[in-house]
């Protein structure tokens, strides 16, 4: 009966994160699932993007059972349009939200994640988010956050 309960709870949280996404800061349409993996599987549709701020951010000391948002800012740095495939957390602690729509050359927008330190134990944590877009030379990206929990 536990387990039925815990499954219930993770799903409706779930469906409470997809609807309350915030829609990304941009101008651009929202790509279907084909055109994303056309501009993915076809390298010449490629571009280059540029993290501004950094990739590893400290957000420094957060009480046990906070939410904090981490955001990493990015720009598309090439000639092509970014688009942002897929935003994946290193766990369950974290919920990324990944734009929709498609960035254009020098267009600039953010990957924001709500990082939930009620499960997790006293002290430090190194928490990473991959990002996945149609970027050379990789189109992997790996963007990490710290943070310290305390009583």
């Amino acid at each position: 009966m536990k387990k039925i309960v815990y499954y219930l709870v993770v799903m409706i949280g779930f469906t409470a994160c997809a609807s309350n996404e915030k829609k990304a800061e941009t101008s651009g349409p929202v790509l279907s699932p084909e055109e994303k993996q056309k501009a993915i599987s076809d390298t010449s549709n490629y571009t280059t993007i540029q993290w501004l701020d950094s990739t590893t951010l400290a957000l420094g000391k957060v009480k046990k059972g906070e939410v904090v948002e981490v955001a990493f800012r990015f720009k598309n740095t090439g000639d092509r349009q970014l688009v942002i495939k897929d935003v994946m957390p290193g766990c369950g602690c974290t919920s990324p939200e990944k734009p929709q729509q498609p960035f254009a050359p020098g267009e600039e927008g953010v990957i924001r994640a709500r990082f939930d330190s009620k499960n997790q134990h006293l002290g430090s944590h190194n928490k990473p988010v991959t990002v996945e877009a149609n970027t050379k030379p990789s189109t992997t990206h790996q963007l990490y956050f710290s943070v310290e929990i305390t009583e």
